[in-house]
């Protein structure tokens, strides 16, 4: 007998227990023909366990949330020129490209991490081993309409002096926010998971106020449909260097988190 996710490294169906168990969350992992849900699930060498591959359609996870925040949002990658920071294996890259970005700049401070199909595909330009932080307009060679972030490791307010360098006068960023990575070590608790209501709030309310520092407003908020591989609760958030008019229905519906839910109705 073993676990589910050594099991897997074992037969070849991930590369690592940590990839493994992202594709167990990410419900595409089946066992006898049902989904399975725990790493830690214990397996015999007469269960049949198998990878839907097809369940997942772009080259990681992160693909899927940035498909409900294009969708969300209102936002159309068609033909546009796009950076995504914190590219790591490419899932919001890949999500860009199938809903018709015309080039990405995959940027990662790693390196061969990005999936070789995004490699070799002609409409991307590989930044591996690159500081965000630094990045400026000149490495690009060209100011993009559309930034995506999902860094780890990072408290991502520290990014929004570069979001602003390289983003066009009616540019817009979609920001992944995870609160592990901007609250304090006391509000971690076991396994990584933050718990806190208090404390989520407050870590979006303080990436929200980098924002508007940076001369960026909030125009959308939701959860993330999927949490994080570490099972954190995550946000997805729309940021524009213009203030959206229009229709003031349909600006309310790019909140699926309502501004006085999370105390950040005062940065609208």
């Amino acid at each position: 007998m073993m676990r589910l996710d050594q099991y897997m490294v074992q037969l070849g169906l991930a590369e690592s227990r940590q990839k493994a168990q992202r594709l167990i969350r990410a419900g595409v992992v089946l066992c006898n023909g049902q989904i399975m849900q725990k790493p830690s699930q214990t397996i015999t060498d007469s269960d049949q366990v198998t990878v839907v591959n097809d369940v997942l359609p772009y080259v990681g996870r992160g693909g899927l949330k940035l498909e409900r925040a294009l969708q969300l949002f209102g936002v159309d990658p068609t033909g546009l020129v796009c950076a995504d920071i914190g590219a790591s294996t490419g899932g919001f890259t890949d999500c860009l490209l199938q809903h018709g970005a015309a080039r990405v700049y995959a940027v990662d401070s790693g390196r061969e991490q990005l999936h070789s199909k995004l490699r070799t595909d002609t409409r991307v330009v590989c930044m591996e081993q690159c500081n965000a932080r630094y990045l400026d307009v000149p490495q690009l060679g060209e100011r993009v309409p559309l930034v995506v972030c999902d860094v780890s490791f990072l408290s991502s307010t520290k990014l929004f002096d570069t979001f602003a360098r390289i983003l066009s006068d009616d540019g817009a960023l979609i920001l992944l926010i995870k609160p592990q990575f901007e609250v304090g070590p006391n509000y971690i608790g076991k396994n990584g998971i933050v718990k806190d209501k208090k404390a989520k709030q407050s870590a979006v309310c303080h990436v929200i106020k980098a924002a508007n520092a940076a001369g960026l407003h909030l125009s959308g908020l939701a959860y993330s449909p999927i949490r994080g591989g570490d099972g954190n609760e995550e946000y997805l958030s729309f940021f524009t260097k213009k203030v959206l008019l229009g229709d003031p229905a349909r600006q309310l519906e790019r909140f699926e988190i309502k501004p006085q839910e999370f105390g950040v109705d005062e940065y609208l």
